[in-house]
């Protein structure tokens, strides 16, 4: 005899609401979204004895989001990258599943708020906890998959975790496994391959400042020390932010090292950028390492 599913709760609130509009789906059932947003934590506080009930928790979500979530990025790469090998698209699916980029992806959605935890998690800063992030976005991706069907939880996958990205691993894939895709974080994949070529580390240097206080606009230069002790520039981007301009300066001179001949694509925005915004730039003058 089959059991019948309990969801915690069936009450759909505003924040979920508020989700469903950004995941682009009307739920027909809107306790699955909630279902998806519980943390164990939760379940165990509200009622200890009844915590061993798989439906409590967001967990068996999480195993059917994974498995969802493994097969359309698996058939989103072999389609979109038909001449590499099997190595290598296990890379690059190893990057778009990790605990840290759906973390990112779910703290970018700010799923962290909408979770639903007990008070020691929610005092212990379980909304930003990677784990409870990056599990809580493959349990929405599970809902949207029971709830709409597969092409629903792959225009999600799509939209958020994979299409954003490909740049990254177009990168990844020229630099002929020098480096290993890091998702976002041109700053360490940067270093990890000038460090395997032998460049020694890139150093930032904070160049120019402009703007007023609540609208700054921090343009950052990634230099190389050279052998005979001088340094060199490679590339210069701008940001609202130190670490942002860090970032873009960071994955402009990855792509000049990576791809030489692609200079001109690579610094467009950042020379465009530039330009606008020379005649109100106050200039370090010996410039500020950052």
């Amino acid at each position: 005899m089959k059991t019948r599913r309990t969801y915690p709760g069936s009450s759909n609130g505003g924040g979920d609401a508020s989700l469903a509009q950004l995941l682009g789906h009307q739920f027909r059932d809107p306790a699955l979204l909630r279902w998806a947003l519980t943390h164990r934590s939760l379940s165990y506080e509200k009622a200890p004895e009844e915590s061993w009930r798989p439906s409590g928790d967001n967990e068996q979500l999480e195993f059917v989001g994974d498995a969802v979530l493994g097969l359309v990025v698996a058939e989103s790469l072999f389609r979109r990258f038909p001449e590499s090998r099997e190595g290598e698209l296990t890379r690059l699916r190893a990057s778009l599943v990790s605990r840290k980029h759906l973390a990112e992806v779910a703290a970018a959605m700010d799923l962290g708020n909408l979770l639903l935890l007990g008070r020691g998690e929610e005092q212990s800063g379980g909304r930003r906890k990677p784990a409870l992030l990056s599990n809580a976005l493959e349990a929405v991706i599970a809902a949207l998959f029971l709830d709409g069907g597969l092409e629903i939880a792959r225009s999600l996958i799509e939209r958020v975790i994979i299409s954003p990205y490909i740049p990254d691993l177009e990168r990844a894939l020229d630099s002929g496994g020098k480096f290993n895709g890091a998702i976002g974080d041109h700053k360490s994949a940067l270093q990890e391959y000038m460090q395997s070529s032998g460049a020694g580390q890139p150093q930032y240097v904070l160049t120019a400042q402009s703007g007023p206080d609540h609208r700054k606009v921090f343009r950052v230069e990634v230099r190389v020390q050279a052998a005979d002790g001088t340094s060199r520039s490679i590339a210069e981007s701008e940001g609202s932010s130190k670490k942002e301009a860090q970032q873009e300066a960071a994955r402009v001179a990855l792509q000049r090292l990576i791809r030489p001949n692609s200079l001109v694509t690579a610094t467009a925005s950042s020379q465009a950028s530039s330009g606008a915004s020379s005649g109100e730039s106050s200039r370090a003058s010996s410039g500020e390492e950052i």
